[in-house]
């Protein structure tokens, strides 16, 4: 078995730590780890799945991609949507949680305090250039693997992560 310093200085470097079967042998011929191509499909599935208009709980108006994978100074945002109806326009920010199983806990458990100070500072720096607009941060946990196709389940937590009372205008505060 590989020391500690080998087996940092592997991850590091990007390479595997051994015969057995750290994180960084599952590499695809680009470079990028499984998990990564996972959470990729995650995310096409969610979109595909938020911009279906036969869905249930479909919004009642026209929903518009505004960006994918945005990058918000340090921040990354997986989904900038507008949602249109007849009471206005509507931004959502929305996080994509994509696991292959619910084993370990669900799309929603994985958002601890530090990610969800992370979506609330960049859906306020994201909006920092907009007009004023409503807008929410919603969670969508998608449960499948890529290698199968479809995913088994895919779940809508809207305006799962309130916004962080240090994020809030001063001229909204009371």
């Amino acid at each position: 078995m590989p020391s500690l310093l080998a087996r940092l200085a592997a991850r590091l470097l990007g390479r595997s730590a051994g015969a057995e079967g750290a994180r960084g042998s599952r590499r695809r011929r680009d470079g990028s780890p499984a998990s990564a191509r996972q959470g990729l499909w995650g995310e096409r599935e969610a979109e595909k799945w938020l911009l279906d208009p036969r869905r249930e709980d479909a919004p009642a108006g026209r929903v518009r991609v505004l960006g994918r994978r945005v990058r918000v100074g340090r921040d990354e945002i997986d989904l900038v949507l507008e949602e249109r109806d007849a009471r206005g326009r509507e931004i959502v920010f929305v996080e994509v949680k994509t696991r292959s199983s619910d084993l370990f806990g669900g799309g929603l458990a994985a958002m601890d305090r530090r990610k969800r100070h992370a979506l609330c500072r960049a859906a306020a720096r994201y909006m920092r250039r907009q007009r004023p607009t409503p807008f929410r941060i919603d969670v969508v946990e998608v449960c499948g693997d890529a290698s199968r196709g479809a995913p088994d389940r895919i779940l809508h937590f809207r305006n799962a992560v309130p916004l962080e009372p240090r994020f809030v205008h001063q001229a909204l505060r009371r």
